[in-house]
């Protein structure tokens, strides 16, 4: 498998809501080339519209760092419930790098989705596998990070984001 480069946001893409994933299509490819790009970057989850591809996919591993690869694949998530439980807590995004901001989500959540083989599975997940899928899934709606963000909070993000991505004057 191969490394895709990372889509970073101002790009449309980003903000575009995805298609669904059809019953046929073949995906080892992609989710090959996904997971590589994730652990390459490294990241602990990656969206399809991250690396360009505008389809309800995303891949994730949130205990690599500290310990073996586990990596989770979910096609055609959908959220089925989400806690009254609220935890704020940062969250980087691979698409805006350099860029930390503090989000808060529901606690837990439970979530139904086919795996890579097509299996339907559903599961109730808690604590930064949990803020992981959502930030994942808001990918999948079109939303990133920002979007999380009050009006005059996001403005200075976003000005302080671009400021730092521009080449010197």
């Amino acid at each position: 498998m191969t490394t895709r480069p990372i889509v970073t946001w101002p790009d449309p893409r980003l903000a575009t809501c995805c298609d669904a994933v059809g019953a046929d299509e073949d995906l080892s490819a992609l989710i090959g080339d996904m997971l590589d790009t994730m652990y390459a970057a490294p990241g602990r989850g990656l969206a399809a519209p991250q690396v360009g591809v505008l389809k309800r996919l995303f891949v994730m591993d949130v205990a690599w760092v500290d310990g073996p690869r586990t990596p989770v694949v979910m096609i055609n998530p959908e959220i089925l419930w989400r806690s009254d439980e609220i935890a704020s807590g940062a969250e980087g995004c691979l698409s805006i790098p350099g860029v930390t901001t503090e989000i808060s989500r529901p606690a837990q959540l439970r979530v139904r989705w086919q795996d890579r083989e097509g299996v339907s599975r559903e599961q109730e997940f808690d604590g930064f596998a949990a803020r992981c899928i959502q930030h994942e899934y808001d990918h999948l709606d079109g939303r990133i990070t920002f979007d999380h963000l009050p009006d005059e909070a996001r403005m200075g993000a976003e000005t302080d984001y671009l400021a730092a991505r521009s080449p010197a004057q």
